[in-house]
């Protein structure tokens, strides 16, 4: 059977389970596991699929997929932008990660920088940097989101308006074809925004995962972004915005 045949029986599957597996697909089908993964992969990049560790799911714009399903996705990409962000950050300066599996792989680049004053709302991010002797770190107050281990809602803004960082380092939940970076949860988001606004430069960090992917809340635009770190290249469009914006675009190799 043709992928052209699998595509809609697979969508059909995850419509009837809320969920497909590798393993279940290629028993179903006769298939090897590549050949499904393959399959995913391609409904995943036409927006039709959301790839989750030994699976895939239908896509959500108003909910978010688990947390430990989003570390399993796409690691690898995630972290070569991690280390191409990692090595535009120098020594001895003042900066803030925020919530997300991305921000949490740039943290674990940072463990062999020197001087380095870390502000975040992420918990992960402050349990992986604890093994750099040389990093101090300061954790926001805020309303613990257990799910990831996210702090949220006034009292973590509150604590990021006495900042003025040198540099913040952001994610997101959704990227669309105009350049909005979006999010799920608008406490959240309203963190997000303060954090720009306190910082002095700002970069981005998303996989290509995050272009097909919709979310309802808006933090800002590529264009208050100074870089956007990513791992393919963006469509011509968005990529004149950018230019126009001068928002400098890295693909990590």
């Amino acid at each position: 059977m043709s992928q052209t045949f699998r595509h809609p029986e697979i969508l059909d599957i995850a419509r009837r389970d809320g969920k497909v597996t590798v393993e279940g697909l290629a028993a179903h089908f006769g298939v090897t596991l590549q050949t499904i993964r393959r399959d995913l992969t391609d409904l995943a990049e036409a927006g039709r699929l959301e790839r989750v560790h030994g699976g895939a799911v239908l896509p959500s714009g108003t909910t978010n997929i688990g947390y430990e399903e989003r570390r399993s996705l796409n690691p690898e990409a995630k972290q070569a932008i991690a280390r191409a962000c990692a090595a535009r950050i120098p020594n001895g300066i003042s900066l803030f990660l925020n919530i997300g599996t991305s921000t949490e792989a740039v943290a674990q680049e940072l463990l062999h920088h020197e001087n380095l004053l870390v502000v975040t709302n992420n918990m992960n991010v402050a349990n992986i940097l604890v093994a750099n002797p040389s990093c101090e770190i300061i954790v926001t107050g805020g309303h613990l989101r257990r799910a990831d281990g996210g702090l949220i809602g006034n009292l973590a803004a509150e604590t990021i308006r006495q900042f003025k960082f040198d540099l913040a380092v952001i994610g997101c939940s959704a990227l669309d074809r105009e350049g909005d970076l979006l999010d799920f949860d608008i406490q959240e988001v309203s963190v997000s925004q303060t954090i720009l606004r306190q910082s002095r430069k700002t970069f981005l960090v998303a996989d290509h995962t995050k272009f097909s992917r919709s979310a309802p809340a808006r933090i800002a635009s590529l264009a208050d972004v100074d870089v956007f770190f990513t791992d393919r290249s963006l469509a011509p469009d968005l990529a004149a915005a950018c230019d126009g914006w001068g928002t400098k675009v890295v693909t990590a190799p």
